[in-house]
């Protein structure tokens, strides 16, 4: 089965550059905003990143500017909305692009019953037409990718023909680039931490989808936590997003870097305590602006995963954030207590 959208020399001219979509970090809310992207660019100057979902009515009737602000340097970015109104997501996506956003991206994977009461995310599975809509209303206001973040199947909606036919009809919307969680969901009995666990991986479904559409762009996501297993998947798909692993275990990123893009750094300025320097410096701006350093550090316990002395290190700033006074120099003092 192979389906050729009708706008698929428009979708196609839009797709990112090859090399820009080879490794991503997924979108996760409560942990991929602008300080943790920070971090992100540091370690890999070549993987995309991808906001934390946006609520489209929370974008347009919110604080634009918490919403959607970002550093120069995370380029390759992406903003992903949540909701099911086009005229509405293409006002917000119109928006994004206006920030200067690389990629417009639609949550059609999130599981859980806040997302569903407001009709999006995974729910949207079973209504293809509305994705479709959603996706061409988007792309008639925008010059960059709009691209969707979806799953396998559903509840019992989990045959090929159904992903197929979802697929279909939102590539024919517009669509060329898919990233896909190798699971299904199941709306309704478990949570979304369950979701990421308790359905089962199917990556041949994903290689089978690209298989199927090889004028598309499949991007695959869940649980990938170790550089062979990208290394294989990108042998049938053209990309690998990488979720919690890259959360828990930060510096991996840096030998993905390095393998995937043959791009060595200088020795010692991608070491740990260069990575701290490096944020210890952008913490002080950021604490300018009222930003309080937990907010930053929270997303760098993870740099010395499994290391000697690791859990150390990480009670030393944990505790030490905590201080109203706490700054920049709370990091420059645990190079101190570092492994």
């Amino acid at each position: 089965m192979q389906v050729i959208p009708a706008s698929e020399s428009d979708a196609l001219l839009r797709l990112p550059d090859e090399r820009d979509t080879r490794l991503s970090v997924a979108p996760m809310m409560d942990r991929t905003d602008r300080h943790f992207r920070f971090l992100l660019r540091i370690l890999s100057p070549n993987m995309r990143l991808y906001t934390e979902m946006v609520v489209a009515q929370a974008l347009e009737f919110g604080d634009k500017e918490k919403h959607l602000q970002f550093a120069e340097c995370e380029h390759p970015v992406a903003l992903q909305l949540g909701g099911s109104e086009p005229e509405l997501l293409a006002k917000t996506a119109a928006l994004g692009e206006q920030w200067g956003y690389d990629e417009i991206n639609l949550n059609v994977g999130c599981p859980s019953d806040r997302v569903q009461s407001g009709k999006f995310g995974a729910c949207l599975m079973a209504e293809p037409q509305t994705v479709a809509e959603c996706v061409r209303a988007m792309g008639e206001v925008t010059q960059i990718p709009v691209t969707v973040k979806t799953r396998i199947g559903i509840d019992d909606h989990e045959d090929f023909g159904f992903l197929c036919d979802f697929i279909a009809q939102v590539a024919d919307a517009g669509c060329a680039m898919f990233l896909v969680h190798a699971r299904k969901a199941i709306l309704d009995g478990l949570s979304p931490k369950e979701n990421r666990s308790i359905p089962p991986l199917r990556y041949d479904v994903v290689y089978r989808l690209k298989q199927t559409f090889p004028h598309l762009r499949i991007v695959l996501n869940g649980g990938v936590r170790d550089t062979a297993s990208v290394n294989e998947h990108l042998r049938s798909v053209d990309g690998v997003m990488i979720g919690r692993q890259a959360y828990s275990d930060p510096y991996w990123l840096v030998e993905l870097q390095q393998k995937l893009f043959g791009e060595s750094p200088a020795a010692g300025s991608l070491s740990r305590e260069a990575i701290i320097r490096q944020m210890a410096d952008y913490a002080e701006g950021e604490l300018s602006k009222g930003v309080r350093l937990s907010h930053i550090t929270r997303h760098m316990l993870g740099l010395y995963s499994g290391q000697r002395g690791g859990r150390h290190w990480r009670r030393y700033v944990s505790e030490e954030v905590r201080r109203p006074d706490a700054g920049p120099e709370v990091l420059l003092k645990s190079l101190d207590y570092c492994p």
